[in-house]
């Protein structure tokens, strides 16, 4: 049981389709929305497709990393580079957080100084973006349970979305009601759905980052059952981290009885650790009651 290595799986590479796919899609409507905002003097249609830019380039990014962590591990880089999604998820809760910012700054510019708005190209225009995003939604579904990189596309694309929903509405009642400050409103609301969006990316991208345990193992719980074992009289020293998505490690030091068999215990821990937890990739060491560490420390 020693340090992780996988190739392209078929996970891998369909999560390297989809991201490309959704890239297209999120590319070509990019412009259209630019090209819409200017035409109707929408900040909520520029506001939308000023985050499809972070769209692509997030989307840029999830692509590269898909394709750079199925690199195999070299002696330099024992883990290959599987952490490069994560880093790329942390970019992409960043990158979304400064976009609301801007966002936010522009809109309240704008709630001061209202445009003149074009009620119904507007809507057209964001009734095709709504439709683009609920595409890129459904195509990412599958990945984002289990790839943070992945997650983090779909809830850019998930942003977006709900960014073209709020620019539907703010056309709706420009039309109906000629009010001019529901656009601005509109973008505020974007920024701020942006932001909620982000923050639990950045948080479990952070929490990877800094090789905290996964929130779904109980640590506790790993260093009771192993405890019960029969031959086993301490544990200690127990480490439980992410490597990147999916891919959980575990380190740890396991303390023998003097008539305890170390090849079978180990055995035993290991399936434990695959059966009852999830994992797979684990570094065990067995000791005798008498072993010291470096430090001189005798366990028991």
């Amino acid at each position: 049981m020693g340090a992780p290595h996988r190739h392209a799986s078929p996970a891998s590479r369909q999560n390297q389709g989809r991201l490309a796919i959704v890239l297209v899609l999120a590319a070509g409507y990019m412009v259209a929305e630019a090209i819409g905002g200017i035409l109707t003097g929408s900040l909520a249609l520029l506001a939308d497709a000023g985050h499809m830019l972070t769209d692509v380039v997030a989307l840029s990014l999830g692509l590269f990393a898909v394709r750079l962590a199925q690199r195999s591990p070299t002696p330099q880089r024992t883990y290959g580079y599987h952490r490069t999604e994560i880093l790329v998820a942390l970019a992409q809760g960043a990158l979304l957080v400064g976009v609301a910012l801007a966002l936010f700054v522009e809109a309240v510019q704008r709630l001061g100084a209202p445009h003149e708005i074009l009620g119904g190209p507007m809507l057209a225009i964001a009734v095709g973006g709504l439709l683009v995003n609920l595409i890129g939604l459904a195509l990412l579904a599958g990945g984002r349970e289990h790839n943070l990189n992945v997650r983090g596309a779909w809830l850019h694309v998930l942003s977006d979305a709900l960014g073209s929903a709020a620019a539907i509405t703010a056309g709706v009642l420009l039309i109906a009601f000629g009010w001019s400050w529901v656009d601005p409103l509109a973008s505020i609301a974007i920024a701020l759905l942006i932001v909620r969006a982000s923050w639990s990316l950045l948080r479990e991208a952070v929490s990877v980052l800094m090789e905290w345990a996964p929130a779904h193992v109980n640590v506790e719980a790993i260093q009771d059952q192993l405890g019960s074992l029969p031959g086993v009289l301490a544990v200690h020293d127990l480490h439980v981290w992410t490597i990147t998505s999916g891919m959980v490690a575990l380190s740890g030091h396991v303390v023998a009885g003097a008539d305890q068999e170390h090849g079978k215990l180990l055995q035993e821990v290991s399936d434990l650790l695959h059966e009852r937890f999830g994992i797979d990739h684990a570094t065990i060491q067995i000791e005798g009651e008498d072993f010291r560490e470096p430090g001189g420390v005798c366990f028991p």
